[in-house]
C-alpha cells in the first residue's frame, strides 16, 4: 500500500481552535493555571456523541475551554504554524482554515484586529512551511443572524486578501437557516465561496434548506444527503462539493462506525467529496488519518483514495498552477510502485 501521508491533497474542512495540538493545549493551560476537564487530559480524545442537546453542550464546553487557552498573539501564531506543519506532514499542499472572529474579538482588540492577526499568522506559516493557505470566515448559527451579516461584511473586505470563503458553523439544530440568507448574499456578491455546515446532525431536509437559502459551493459534511435520492441529485446537479469528516461523524454519533460513513455512495452518485479532519483536537485524528481509516474500514483502494485527493484539490480555492501541479503529483503517487511491508 502507498503511504497516505505522501498522497498530495487539499484540506478544506479544518476549524481554527480545533486544529490545536493536544500537547499545545496542555502546555498553554499549564502556563496560565487553567484547569482542564478530564476529557481533555487523561480521557483524551474525549467520548463526545452530540446527537442530543446534552451531548452537543459537552462538545461545545470542551471547545470553549480549548479556545480559552489562546491568550496572546504568540499563541495564535503558534496554533497556525503547528496546524500548517501537521498538514504538511499529512501531505497537504493547500489548507483552508475556518475561523469565527467573534469568538476571539473581545480578547484581541475586536474582530477586525483578530482577523488581521490570523491572516498575518497564515502568511507567516505559509512562508515557513511551504504550505499554501487561506482563511474561511465562519459565522456562528447559535448567534443572531445580524452577527452573521457583520462577519460576512468583514469577510468581504478581505476577499482577495487571504479570505476565500464564508461559512456557518456550530449546532445545525439551532437557529433558522433561512435567516442567514442575507449574510450569504453579502458574501456571494463579494465573490467568496459559500461553505455552510449542514446535513450532519440533521437529515437531508436540512441539506435542502441550505441549498435553497444559502446557495453553497461546498457543504460542510452533507453526508446525510445520501438518505434522500432527490436531495442528493440536487447536490450533484448544482455541483456542490461535500466536505466529509469520517472520524468526527463517528465521534459525534452520526454513524456508529467508520464503515457506515457513505463516502462510496456519495461518490457513486456523482458528488465531489473532500475529506477533512474537522477538529483534530477533539476527534484525535488529522487529515491523513481520514484517508487511513477509510482504507482500513471500507477497503478503499489506492485509486479511490487518489480520486478523493484529486476532488479535494479541484474543489479547493488554490491557485490554478498549484492545482494543476498537484493533480500531476497525485497521478505520480498512484503510478509509483506499492510499498512492500
Amino acid at each position: 500500500m502507498r503511504s497516505v501521508h505522501e498522497l498530495p491533497k487539499a484540506h478544506l474542512h479544518l476549524h481554527f481552535t480545533g486544529s490545536m495540538r493536544h500537547s499545545t493545549l496542555l502546555e498553554l493551560a499549564e502556563r496560565d493555571g487553567i484547569r482542564l476537564p478530564p476529557a481533555l487530559t487523561e480521557d483524551w480524545p474525549p467520548q463526545l456523541v452530540a446527537t442530543d442537546e446534552k451531548g452537543w453542550f459537552r462538545f461545545q464546553r470542551l471547545y470553549d475551554v480549548a479556545r480559552s487557552v489562546l491568550r496572546t498573539e504568540g499563541d495564535v501564531r503558534r496554533l497556525v504554524l503547528e496546524a500548517a506543519e501537521d498538514d504538511v506532514a499529512d501531505g497537504a499542499v493547500w489548507t483552508e482554515i475556518q475561523v469565527d472572529p467573534s469568538g476571539y474579538g473581545a480578547r484581541f482588540g475586536g474582530i477586525t484586529a483578530f482577523t488581521d492577526l490570523v491572516l498575518d499568522a497564515v502568511r507567516d506559516a505559509s512562508r515557513r512551511t511551504g504550505l499554501e493557505m487561506a482563511v474561511v470566515v465562519a459565522a456562528n448559527r447559535t448567534r443572531h443572524p445580524l452577527d452573521a451579516r457583520t462577519l460576512a461584511r468583514l469577510a468581504a473586505q478581505y476577499a482577495d486578501r487571504g479570505v476565500v470563503g464564508f461559512g456557518l458553523s456550530n449546532d445545525e439544530r439551532r437557529g433558522t437557516t433561512s435567516e442567514f440568507a442575507h449574510a450569504f448574499s453579502i458574501a456571494e456578491r463579494a465573490g467568496l465561496a459559500l461553505v455552510p455546515h449542514g446535513g450532519e446532525l440533521l437529515g437531508p431536509w436540512h441539506v435542502q434548506q441550505c441549498l435553497t437559502h444559502l446557495h453553497p459551493t461546498r457543504l460542510g459534511h452533507g453526508v446525510r444527503s445520501v438518505e434522500d435520492p432527490a436531495v442528493l441529485d440536487e447536490v450533484v446537479g448544482r455541483g456542490v462539493a461535500l466536505e466529509v469528516c469520517p472520524t468526527s461523524n463517528v465521534a459525534l454519533g452520526v454513524y456508529d462506525t467508520i464503515e457506515e460513513v457513505p463516502v462510496r455512495e456519495l461518490v457513486a452518485a456523482g458528488a465531489d467529496v473532500a475529506l477533512g479532519a474537522d477538529d483534530p483536537l477533539l476527534f484525535g485524528s488529522r487529515l491523513a488519518g481520514q484517508y487511513a481509516v477509510l482504507r482500513a474500514a471500507q477497503d478503499l483502494t489506492d485509486a479511490e483514495l487518489a480520486t478523493l485527493a484529486a476532488m479535494s484539490v479541484r474543489r479547493s480555492h488554490a491557485p490554478e498552477p498549484l492545482r494543476t501541479a498537484t493533480l500531476d503529483r497525485i497521478d505520480d503517487w498512484l503510478s509509483a510502485p506499492e510499498e512492500v511491508s
